[in-house]
């Protein structure tokens, strides 16, 4: 196994030049990326730094450039989680002003930002409500700042504010749809209709009539609906 023990200027080795940046930042990503591996297989309680670097195929000091404990790579990994979903959401919010279609791409956004995480989105789900676990915080989290970019919206629009109780339900409707996703193989016919079901629950939740009625003349939206 080749040695990639990050050398600084405080710890010259002889015949190694320093690492640079670009290689440091590479080895970095490699500990992370093998966290995330680690996490999809055994979940946040079976991390280790032995599974990690293991998965990464470098040294424990190695690892200990970068991150003080096993959990450090995982909490990365949920930070950047965050910022996918919740600037995912935030642009699409800055699209369309017209509600219905803001509101199809509010769940294009979550739905892209499901597909990008590939099979770490089961422990992801898995772990959403247990309070033992990192990610229930960074759900909390990423929760509240959805929120706050949906009545910055609304507002905007002159639209008045959904109450917490029916924001909180679209939101916990489309977060128990993609679970659903998670834990299935889904065909494309199945993850279309689950579009939809996300779609037609998050309209009635937040919209108007004259929503419904727009979103009533979109193809596709409550075709075969009855």
């Amino acid at each position: 196994m080749p040695d990639d023990t990050v050398v600084t200027s405080h710890s010259p080795r002889r015949g190694r030049p320093p690492q640079t940046p670009e290689q440091a930042d590479e080895v970095r990503a490699r500990i992370v990326l093998a966290a995330a591996a680690v996490f999809t297989e055994h979940g946040s309680r079976g991390l280790s730094v032995a599974r990690i670097i293991e998965r990464a195929g470098i040294s424990r000091p190695t690892f200990y450039r970068y991150f003080g404990n096993a959990e450090e790579p995982l909490h990365a990994l949920l930070t950047a989680s965050n910022e996918g979903l919740v600037g995912g959401i935030g642009a699409a919010l800055a699209g369309s002003p017209e509600p219905v279609r803001l509101g199809i791409g509010i769940i294009d956004a979550y739905l892209d930002w499901a597909r990008g995480h590939g099979p770490m989105l089961r422990p992801v789900f898995a772990e959403l409500h247990d309070p033992g676990s990192p990610v229930s915080a960074y759900r909390e989290e990423a929760f509240d700042d959805i929120r706050a970019l949906v009545r910055k919206k609304l507002t905007e629009l002159g639209r008045p504010l959904p109450t917490p109780l029916d924001l909180d339900t679209a939101l916990q409707v489309c977060e128990f749809v993609v679970y659903r996703l998670s834990i299935t193989d889904p065909s494309p016919e199945e993850l279309a209709a689950a579009r939809l079901t996300m779609i037609r629950s998050v309209l009635v939740t937040l919209g108007r009539r004259a929503d419904v009625e727009l979103a009533l003349t979109l193809p596709g939206i409550f075709d075969g609906a009855e």
